[in-house]
């Protein structure tokens, strides 16, 4: 037998009881201590056991003292059914807190942020076969393909959330349970081990953080709504449930709830699933930068001596979140999908915003490891999605995909592939289940652009040049438009991307001010090219991207 204790923290509730299946469901009244919690003492054998609570709401939009049952706020697991009733396991005398994970790979060296390539992908979605692309996506699933994104050579993941949700469609981005890891996706244990294996592959997990609001039937909001969170939105058009107050401060307990909730939850998930970055979602909406500050700091303060970084999405992107006292360690680069899509699917090619994007310190940012640059997110559909929807589809379509590649991967900036992009999937944004097509890579175009997203990935983990600082724009033609830069570092490796944005095949182009003689080697076709006298005279197709190297 083991004596568990179970407390409610309501300080301003007038009574409280807890529900569970050891109690046939009746309630038992909980006492309330001097420090705001209810609390119930009792004895229970090993197993697993149901609960959820019962308490006089304190909420504006229930009666006064109305008794509403709610989910325990810091539940670990919560079956996802009618009742979200928490989940508690007794083993061996001893409450159990998950995971309860052995880790194996916590020594393995992990890159840092200048060397990061991050695939984002959907659990849901992300189903390990094409012969069960149909089914929901697990943690299992996304184990099944670790070697095809080892092959890929991507060395970081992000995950889209991972927090308990109400019903199994979705992203996640509405958080009901902020300390419980999704149970359709196989729940804490499954996903401890997917981060040990993504670790033993020398791949860093970043986990997708909802901080600025909950979900309206949050336990939270039926406790006593006002105590965590804003009375009425701050902004009706960005508001998708109740948005937490970080300013509240409750002198009576020396507490500012919000933040004492939301830091344990930033601390669970980096502490015990050992998680290496952090994206803060709809960081404009929180709009404090004290608060995106405190949130870094909280973070940081799991994170021992390992590679990490902070960032957040903040629409419009800002180099003032990101200087070198912060508050953040990067935003994303919703200007350079913007422009590049612009570009591509629009024909829309402005030179001087895209040198702006391809340098992001001519935007202000101190450099590239300021930004998160990517073609698509899920917030987008994908590349393809948009250019079929433009009318551009075949080898138009494919050609236009090839240049957005390079430029992702040769540009300043740390680089985000959507997962599927990298073969060109053409997946619209919809909330329901929209799994990859992995079919799509038994067409030759598809493995073709697959082929050059993995030699370039390659190219931008092991050319200096590109995780380097130095980038230099040498020649514009602004009537094209075409541009041409060159990146390097102060080891000698230089790599080049001329980039043309027009529909025009350019024979015999002249570069008459290309950045060194010497041997290069046109890293797309293979071939060395030598120039002379800092001139190039090459052919270059429309909507096409030469990279060389030496």
């Amino acid at each position: 037998m083991a004596t568990i204790e179970f407390k409610l923290f309501a300080p301003y509730n007038k009574e409280a009881a807890l529900l569970a299946d050891f109690t046939d469901w009746e309630p038992a009244p909980m006492s309330k201590g001097d420090d705001g919690h209810f609390r119930l003492e009792t004895e229970l054998e090993d197993g697993r056991y149901l609960y959820r609570f019962r308490v006089a709401s304190k909420s504006w939009f229930h009666e006064e003292n109305q008794l509403v049952e709610v989910t325990d706020p810091y539940a670990f697991e919560v079956v996802d059914d009618e009742y979200q009733n928490g989940v508690i396991e007794i083993r061996d005398g001893q409450q159990v807190t998950p995971p309860q994970h052995e880790w194996q790979h916590d020594g393995k060296p992990l890159p840092g942020n200048q060397e990061i390539i991050i695939y984002e992908l959907l659990v849901h979605d992300f189903s390990g076969e094409a012969a069960d692309a149909g089914e929901r996506g697990t943690f299992a699933k996304v184990r099944g393909k670790l070697d095809y994104l080892r092959e890929l050579g991507i060395n970081a993941v992000e995950l889209l959330p991972i927090g308990e949700y109400p019903g199994r469609d979705g992203w996640g981005y509405n958080p009901r349970h902020f300390f419980a890891t999704e149970s359709s996706y196989g729940g804490a244990e499954e996903l401890a081990r997917l981060i040990d294996e993504l670790h033993g592959a020398g791949i860093r997990v970043l986990k997708d953080g909802i901080y600025n609001h909950a979900e309206a039937s949050s336990p939270l909001a039926g406790i006593d709504h006002d105590y965590w969170f804003h009375h009425e939105p701050k902004d009706e058009e960005y508001h998708w449930g109740p948005e937490f107050n970080y300013q509240m401060r409750d002198d009576r307990f020396d507490v500012m709830p919000a933040r004492q909730f939301i830091g344990r939850a930033v601390t669970h998930w980096i502490r015990d699933f050992h998680f290496d970055g952090l994206r803060l979602d709809a960081a404009a909406q929180i709009r404090d930068p004290e608060v995106l500050a405190w949130l870094h700091d909280e973070a940081f303060r799991q994170t021992a001596d390992k590679p990490f970084l902070v960032v957040a999405e903040h629409i419009p992107d800002s180099p003032d979140l990101v200087q070198p006292d912060g508050p953040l360690d990067g935003c994303w680069h919703e200007t350079f999908y913007n422009t590049v899509k612009n570009a591509l699917v629009h024909g829309e090619a402005r030179p001087q915003a895209l040198m702006d994007v391809i340098d992001p310190r001519r935007r202000g940012y101190e450099s590239g490891l300021r930004v998160i640059n990517y073609l698509a997110n899920h917030d987008h559909p994908q590349l393809m999605a948009e250019l079929g929807q433009a009318g551009i589809t075949g080898e138009a379509a494919f050609r236009r995909a090839r240049l957005g590649a390079i430029l992702l991967l040769t540009s300043m900036g740390i680089p985000l592939i959507w997962c599927g992009e990298e073969f060109g999937d053409y997946r619209d944004k919809v909330l329901e289940a929209n799994p990859v097509h992995w079919d799509l890579l038994e067409n030759e175009p598809n493995q073709e652009l697959h082929a050059l997203y993995k030699g370039l990935i390659q190219l931008r983990r092991t050319n200096g040049a590109l995780q380097g600082s130095h980038l230099d724009f040498f020649h514009l033609d602004e009537e094209l438009p075409l541009i041409a830069f060159v990146r390097w570092n102060d080891e000698g490796s230089r790599v080049v991307v001329i980039a043309n944005f027009s529909d025009q095949f350019l024979a015999d182009y002249l570069l008459d001010d290309f950045p060194a003689d010497g041997t290069w080697k046109d890293w797309v076709n293979g071939h060395e090219i030598e120039v002379e006298q800092r001139k190039l005279s090459l052919d270059i197709s429309e909507w096409e991207a030469r990279v060389l190297v030496i």
